[in-house]
C-alpha cells in the first residue's frame, strides 16, 4: 500500500459530507417532507455543481499522486473495475426507483470514462490546463452550435449524449457527461502535478490532526459511502413516513 495524502482525502471527505446532506434534502423533497425544485432552483443546482467539481478535482489530483508513486496499470484497472461495477449498480437501482429518469450516465459512469482519459493524457503536463479550458468551453458552446449549424440530433440521444455536446439536458436523475466535466478532472490532475513539482503535495504518513480525521476517513471510503448512503437515507425516511405524515 502506498501512503495516502490526508489533505486530498479530507477535501474529498468534505465533498462526501456535503453530498450526503444534499441527498438527504433531495430525499426529504422526494417523500414530500419539504417542497423544493432541485432541478432548476439555483440554491440546489449550484450546490450540485460545487460538490461534483470537488469530487472531480480530487479524482484528478488522486491520479497525479498515483502516477507520481508509480501506480501500475494492474492497480489502476482494479480500482477502475470497482467504479464501473458500482456505476452499473447505480443504473439498476435508479431504474427501479425512477423508471422514467433512470441514471444511465451519472457521476460514476462519467468518472469511469474520464479516469481512463486522464490516465493516458497525464504526460500532457501543463497542456492539461488548456485542455480543461477547451472541454469546459466546448460544452458551453454546444447549444449555440446546434442552433446555428443544425448539428445531428443524434448527439442528444442516449447513445451519444454522454459526450456532452448537446443542445439540451436529458431527463435523468444524474447526468455527468464527458464535456464539460473532463475539463474539471484535467484541472485537478494539472493542479496535482503542479503541487507535486513544487513540493506542496506529497504522500504523507504524518499523523492527521484530530479534527480532520473523520473527513479523511470519509474521503478514503468515498466509493463505499456513495453506494451505501442513499439506500440508508431512503430506508430511514420510508420508515419515518410510517409515523409522520409529510
Amino acid at each position: 500500500m502506498t501512503p495516502r495524502n490526508d489533505a486530498v482525502d479530507s477535501v474529498r471527505g468534505f465533498a462526501v459530507l456535503w453530498m450526503t446532506v444534499f441527498h438527504f434534502c433531495f430525499d426529504l423533497n422526494h417523500f414530500g417532507f419539504i417542497h423544493q425544485d432541485f432541478y432548476r432552483a439555483p440554491l440546489w443546482t449550484v450546490q450540485r455543481t460545487c460538490i461534483l467539481s470537488l469530487f472531480l478535482l480530487c479524482a484528478g489530483m488522486g491520479q497525479a499522486l498515483a502516477l507520481h508513486q508509480g501506480q501500475d496499470w494492474s492497480r489502476f484497472w482494479r480500482r477502475w473495475r470497482q467504479v464501473a461495477g458500482c456505476a452499473l449498480l447505480v443504473s439498476a437501482g435508479s431504474a427501479w426507483m425512477f423508471p422514467r429518469s433512470w441514471i444511465y450516465f451519472g457521476v460514476l459512469h462519467g468518472m469511469a470514462v474520464m479516469l481512463l482519459i486522464c490516465r493516458v493524457t497525464a504526460p500532457w503536463g501543463r497542456g492539461l490546463w488548456l485542455a480543461g479550458a477547451l472541454a469546459v468551453g466546448l460544452a458551453q458552446w454546444a447549444p449555440w452550435a446546434h442552433a446555428t449549424w443544425g448539428l445531428p440530433s443524434a448527439l442528444n440521444d442516449k447513445a451519444w449524449n454522454w459526450l456532452g455536446f448537446i443542445a439540451y439536458k436529458p431527463i435523468t436523475e444524474d447526468y455527468v457527461p464527458v464535456l464539460p466535466w473532463l475539463g474539471v478532472m484535467w484541472w485537478g490532475m494539472a493542479l496535482g502535478q503542479l503541487a507535486l513539482s513544487r513540493g506542496w503535495l506529497q504522500p504523507t504518513a504524518r499523523p492527521t490532526p484530530a479534527w480532520r480525521k473523520p473527513l479523511a476517513w470519509m474521503g478514503r471510503c468515498s466509493l463505499s459511502w456513495y453506494m451505501v448512503h442513499q439506500p440508508v437515507l431512503i430506508g430511514l425516511l420510508m420508515l419515518g413516513r410510517q409515523f409522520v405524515s409529510p
